[in-house]
């Protein structure tokens, strides 16, 4: 199993959508929350993604298809 920290950051049309939990069944990936802040115009998580290299690609390429801007994340954020 791979790992990868992502930063998402949602336009406020998906605010309220369930795309990780889409994701994450979708794809076999398991999602662990790391930080996250909503507002009534934008959405912002920061999300430790588990499973193999091959799903985490398809899972990342899944949410940029819907509107999500994915970010890698490196060094102590996940702290």
């Amino acid at each position: 199993m791979a790992k990868k920290a992502v930063k998402l950051t949602f336009p406020q049309k998906l605010i309220q959508e369930p795309v990780t939990f889409r994701m994450a069944k979708q794809f076999d990936i398991i999602p662990n929350i790391r930080r996250a802040r909503v507002t009534e115009t934008t959405g912002e998580m920061v999300l430790e993604l588990e499973g193999t290299e091959e799903n985490l690609e398809r899972g990342v390429r899944y949410l940029e298809e819907q509107g999500v801007q994915v970010t890698a994340v490196q060094g102590d954020i996940l702290e």
